[in-house]
Formats: C-alpha cells, structure tokens, sequence
C-alpha cells in the first residue's frame, strides 16, 4: 500500500470509520475487460462512532472516554457518513478518472451506498457540490487528501492536509501513549509514526 494512503486509511479509522483502500473499478466492453481506475479511499463512519464504551465486569475495556472526530474532516453528527478519499503528496485533488461519474456510480453501487438506479443522481449531487444524501438519508462525501494547503472546502469537494493528518495522528499516540506503546497497532501508517515516537521519546 502506497504509504500516503496508509496514513490517510490510520486517520480515518482512529476517526471512527471503516475504510477499503485502493478500491478497483472494473469497465468491461465488448472486446476486453480493464481497470479503469482505484478509488484510493472508500470509508464508512456511523454517526454514534466514538461514543463511551462501558467496561464490562471481568475486563477493562481501554479507549472508555469520549472521542471527538476531527472537525477538519467535517462528520455530519447526525447521519451515517461515506467518504470518497483520493490521496496525493503533492496538491489535493481528485483525478479525471475518479470524477468519471460511471467509475463512481459503479463504485458506490457496488459498495452498497445506494441502489444502481439512484447512484446518478447522487453522483450528480457529489460532482457538483461534493456532498449528496442517499435515498437511506446517510451522507456522502469527496475529500481529497494532499502534502500541500490547509483544511478547507472547495465547491467540489474538502481537503485535509496529509500534514494535518499526520500531526492529528501524532497527537493521538501521546495522548495515548501509555495504553498504546506496548500493543500491535495493524495499521502499516499508524505503525510508522508509533515506531518514529518510539524512537524519539526512547520509551
């Protein structure tokens, strides 16, 4: 996995969502079958993710406290929400192919967003505004992550900085750093910045 992705795929998930990455589109013709493009990130949240977890009476259950989504991501507080991510190191921006509304209706079809006849209208929605609300009332949303600008929203679609990104994620691992030290993290971007912290801090 690209390694930007991986960064990105760490902070969604410390985020509260589930996320796929590098997500294939097949286009299929008469002649041949092609790729015609990975979406970089597809990620689902629901909307009470982070909310307290009560212990149960044998184990203590780690994490217990409230957690706050990153306001830079803008999670809708009162609806599911999906995100279409493309990932860049250098400026923030979605590619031709990741804008192509069959490539996206297909994409968010095929995930389980919406039904294949109401996935045009949303693409509609997300290429004009990059937001739109499925027949099931959840959010969907593009946002690019790149290595330069900061947290902001265009007409088309929000960008959070892989910078931003990395330093929420720094920040998460000294906040946490006491449970967080000593367990296997099975997040490759997250992993990285533990071992970096690690390094640094010689705990």
């Amino acid at each position: 996995m690209d390694t930007a992705v991986a960064v990105v795929q760490a902070y969604l998930q410390i985020n509260g969502y589930f996320t796929v990455c590098e997500y294939p589109v097949i286009e299929s013709t008469r002649k041949a079958t092609r790729s015609a493009t990975d979406l970089d990130v597809l990620a689902f949240r629901f909307p009470g993710a982070g909310r307290e977890v009560r212990p149960s009476r044998r184990r203590r259950v780690s994490g217990a406290a409230l957690f706050e989504p990153d306001p830079a991501l803008g999670c809708p507080a009162d609806r599911a929400d999906m995100i279409v991510g493309e990932v860049k190191e250098g400026r923030a921006h979605f590619n031709p192919a990741a804008r192509d509304p069959l490539v996206l209706g297909a994409a968010l079809a095929r995930f389980g967003c919406c039904p294949p006849d109401h996935a045009p209208e949303v693409v509609r929605q997300l290429l004009a505004s990059g937001h739109a609300v499925t027949a099931h009332g959840h959010a969907v949303r593009m946002v690019a992550f790149g290595g330069r600008g900061e947290p902001t929203e265009y007409p088309t679609h929000r960008v959070v900085p892989l910078g931003h990104a990395i330093a929420f994620l720094r920040s998460y691992l000294e906040d946490h750093w006491g449970t967080l030290h000593a367990a296997q993290l099975k997040l490759p971007g997250l992993d990285l910045l533990a071992l970096l912290h690690k390094c640094e801090s010689g705990s």
